[in-house]
């Protein structure tokens, strides 16, 4: 299965979504724009956007919520260890109050992986965030980053835009 991004206006972004009412569109805005997704086997349907493999699947993508999505340079050689690392994840991600989806996204081209959280609400990420869970699944992670870091890892957050 592979996932497709493309940013633009949420006007530009909602008429997309009405050209293609075969596609389930996700829509989502933050402070610096607005941003689709969708997933689908097939060819992407943006003239200009990211594509990804999906490595990793759980839970389904809800209508209303906060997306958070850790985007992490990794070196080519890297990303073996990388994908491996969150192959053998533990999952209390999945477990916590609030957790609805996430994906691990390797890039098509580039080489910026996504790890897309999806959440209830913004204060459901921020008790993940503050969670004995999350500090077990971040244990060994030193200040430093990991030798196939590419670059500083980067956070983008988003809200689910609804029809209402």
């Amino acid at each position: 299965m592979k996932a497709f991004m493309t940013n633009g206006t949420a006007d530009f972004l909602k008429k997309l979504e009405e050209k293609h009412t075969d596609k389930q569109l996700w829509i989502m805005s933050s402070n610096s724009g607005s941003l689709a997704y969708y997933e689908d086997e097939k060819k992407s349907i943006f003239a200009s956007g990211r594509e990804y493999d999906i490595l990793i699947h759980k839970g389904n993508l809800q209508e209303e919520g906060y997306v958070v999505m850790n985007n992490i340079p990794v070196t080519e050689e890297g990303q073996p260890v990388f994908e491996d690392r969150f192959k053998k994840r533990k999952h209390e991600v999945d477990m916590m109050p609030g957790f609805q989806a996430f994906r691990l996204l390797k890039p098509k081209k580039g080489n910026t992986y996504v790890v897309f959280t999806q959440w209830k609400s913004v204060q459901d990420f921020e008790n993940w965030k503050n969670s004995d869970q999350f500090k077990q699944s971040h244990k060994g992670q030193s200040t430093k980053p990991p030798a196939y870091f590419a670059d500083r890892p980067f956070l983008t957050t988003y809200h689910m835009l609804s029809d209402e």
